[in-house]
């Protein structure tokens, strides 16, 4: 009997070991509209925080949305924590909202940017940590760049637009639909003056359905190559060479808007910043794939930056 329950304790201990972590886990409200996690290194040190900030649409704390279930922002998160920098991550307002089945139909971009603040007044402070980063992917690069111009000491925009979603219409139209071109325009220039119009062709619903119009309008008001110049902390700009919705293009503006920024162009990284080695097909399916690793050079550069 001996040598099977030594066994055993051998595979126990060495399940226990497969199991520990490198940070713990909370989870905690910051204001009625935001729920996230929190997660802190095992260790006695003083460390910086990054508060981590979704993308496009309904995205929740950990990258995902009811048809996309990657586990990036997680995955960022915990790689981050697991090389002793504590996270920050959470539900965009919209995702409480659609699960209480109340959407709030006066939301605007100016929300998304005051609840970014308001991470960042939670935490401001907190003996426990050495400084605050913003980490802004996506649409959450312009909320954070917005966020970050008090009581922040670095930003990291990654797979962030350097135009503002005007011109990213149009560009859109223009290459898809070109004979919407002067609809596009003018309802463009209705929405920037803070109108609405009911007066849109049925194939531009997507983008200008009187539902969403309001939120549009607040968005159009800011061009995040411009909000980058007003910052005066550390900044990096990250992009990936498959990115299939934001060219590297996109980073060299925002990069060349923000004279002093770190630029990291990273090969095959894709918008979920997992590594795409094959074509197009691979690199849509990924965003529905949690089995893949974050960019290691991504979180490499990141460390880096928030740690020099």
């Amino acid at each position: 009997m001996r040598l099977p329950s030594f066994i055993l304790f051998i595979l126990m201990v060495q399940i226990g070991l497969c199991q520990e972590t490198t940070f713990s886990s909370r989870d905690l409200s910051v204001s009625k509209f935001i729920d996230g996690t929190l997660l802190l290194p095992e260790t006695r040190e003083v460390v910086p925080l990054a508060i981590i900030i979704a993308g496009y649409g309904p995205t929740d704390r950990n990258g995902n949305q009811n048809f996309m279930q990657n586990n990036s922002l997680k995955k960022l998160a915990e790689s981050l924590s697991k090389n002793g920098i504590a996270t920050f991550r959470y539900d965009k307002r919209i995702v409480k909202q659609i699960r209480r089945g109340n959407v709030d139909p006066n939301m605007s971009f100016d929300d998304f940017v005051s609840d970014a603040q308001d991470c960042v007044n939670y935490f401001s402070g907190a003996p426990s940590f050495s400084g605050i980063y913003i980490i802004g992917h996506g649409q959450g690069s312009l909320v954070g760049m917005l966020a970050a111009k008090e009581g922040v000491d670095g930003f990291v925009s990654v797979a962030g637009s350097g135009k503002s979603i005007d011109a990213v219409i149009k560009e859109e139209v223009n290459k898809t639909a070109p004979m919407f071109n002067d609809d596009t325009e003018r309802i463009i220039k209705i929405l920037k003056e803070g109108k609405t119009t009911k007066d849109y062709p049925q194939a531009l619903g997507s983008m200008f359905d009187i539902s969403v119009q309001p939120f549009m309008s607040s968005w159009m008001q800011y061009d995040p190559s411009n909000e980058i110049k007003q910052l005066t902390i550390p900044t990096m700009i990250a992009n990936g060479t498959k990115d299939l919705q934001v060219s590297t293009a996109e980073a060299e503006l925002l990069h060349e808007a923000a004279a002093d920024s770190t630029l990291e162009i990273i090969e095959k990284m894709n918008n979920m910043m997992v590594i795409i080695e094959g074509d197009t097909l691979e690199n849509s399916k990924s965003y529905n794939e949690s089995h893949r690793d974050i960019s290691s050079e991504l979180i490499s550069a990141i460390i880096g930056f928030i740690k020099k």
